[in-house]
């Protein structure tokens, strides 16, 4: 299974009023693991950026005067995602934007959802966690992901923690986030260790007849002294 985790960053909020992508941020997953085949790229809008949207992201229009348009980057950027699931938080945003974009170059792809299946983290995590907050920050609070680093927003970032996140909403103990000691000597239970699928497997050493005897021994000594050994049933 081919799945891209996708973030953009955006002069505004409603694509209607003219507002453009400036960033999109991708990260590649294939069978749940990451390829390290990304797909980044900042784009010239042609436009300011909103004040409020500078303080979120924090890219200045001078730093994208010498980036591409999108036009430029449209059949490279869709030759990428095409027949994969896209994993997006508030996926009607990104979608909308992007949709846009394809739309103003007139381009034969048109939508987005034409060739790419797409699964908004956002709603799953609304059913998983009704009435609680479950913004990208949020979660990662809620599954002991460090983010600290992300004092700003930025597209590829987010990706790259949205893809923890979605292991973590969907397969259960995919990460190891047992504690260890970090370099102040204090114990750290927030790092995220992928497992091996490589790993040599594990030893599994089976009770002798004698440790079994000893555990009916012991379950029988709690059955009286309680009355009850839910081991037992």
């Amino acid at each position: 299974m081919r799945q891209i985790i996708l973030d953009t960053e955006t002069t505004g909020l409603d694509p209607s009023e003219g507002h453009r992508i400036i960033e999109i941020g991708c990260v590649e997953m294939i069978d749940r693991k990451l390829t390290g085949n990304n797909f980044h790229q900042y784009l010239q809008p042609d436009r300011e950026i909103d004040a409020g949207a500078i303080e979120i992201h924090g890219i200045s229009n001078e730093f994208l005067q010498d980036k591409p348009h999108f036009a430029e980057i449209m059949d490279d950027f869709m030759q990428y995602v095409k027949g994969a699931e896209l994993i997006i938080h508030n996926a009607p945003f990104d979608i909308g934007f992007l949709d846009t974009e394809l739309h103003a170059q007139r381009s034969p792809w048109g939508d987005v959802a034409q060739h790419c299946q797409i699964v908004d983290t956002l709603v799953m995590a609304k059913k998983r966690f009704p009435g609680k907050r479950n913004s990208l920050d949020a979660l990662c609070k809620r599954y002991f992901i460090d983010n600290s680093h992300r004092t700003l927003h930025g597209a590829l970032l987010d990706s790259e923690i949205l893809a923890d996140v979605y292991l973590l909403m969907t397969g259960g103990q995919v990460s190891l986030t047992l504690q260890t000691i970090n370099a102040d000597g204090f114990a750290d239970s927030t790092e995220i260790r992928r497992i091996d699928r490589n790993r040599n497997k594990l030893c599994v050493i089976q009770a002798d007849e004698t440790e079994l005897l000893a555990h009916a021994e012991r379950l029988e000594a709690i059955q009286k002294k309680s009355g009850l050994c839910v081991w037992n049933n």
